[in-house]
């Protein structure tokens, strides 16, 4: 899946339309807004696996929506973007939330993850990490699921003790 989202950063540089196009695709179910058809349909290049492209149509409209010029720091895998962003806000709502998109069937997931990724706007958001999940998303044994929870976690009892330290030190 390596190029997508550089693909999108490519026809975004020659014409800042596609993003606005790809954002409005999300009012409507993946793959199904005509008008996003150029901008994602040249990379699929005639394949025909239903589920791929959905995914890349809604990763699509997920980046352009998410899309910030000049953000800063690494993208993070959606796993990690959750635990910054509950530290960083202290709202417990953020696991709910994600425990929610885990859960999520096909049919919901679409709606969860624009949910999230919204919730997610002052977080830099790994999109080729996230496609390459979402491919793998029904997967019997739910690798996906098991590694976003696993970023999810890990990151947030990292964070959460650093922070607990730094307040000690201050405190002190």
């Amino acid at each position: 899946m390596n190029g997508f989202i550089e693909w999108l950063e490519g026809l975004n540089e020659k014409d800042t339309k596609v993003r606005a196009v790809l954002r409005r695709s999300l009012a409507f179910d993946p793959g199904a807004f005509v008008s996003a058809y150029p901008y994602v349909e040249p990379f699929l290049k005639g394949e025909d696996n239903f589920w791929r492209r959905e995914m890349l149509y809604l990763v699509a409209g997920l980046w352009a929506a998410h899309w910030r010029e000049g953000r800063s720091g690494a993208p993070l895998p959606i796993g990690k973007a959750c635990a910054a962003h509950q530290v960083a806000s202290g709202s417990t709502s953020t696991e709910r939330r994600f425990i929610t998109l885990l859960d999520s069937d096909p049919n919901q997931l679409p709606n969860r993850l624009r949910q999230m990724v919204t919730l997610l706007k002052e977080q830099s958001i790994d999109f080729n990490d996230l496609l390459k999940g979402l491919l793998y998303w029904s997967d019997d044994q739910k690798r996906t699921q098991n590694a976003w929870a696993r970023d999810f976690y890990r990151n947030l009892n990292n964070e959460t003790a650093t922070v607990y330290r730094n307040k000690e030190e201050i405190s002190e």
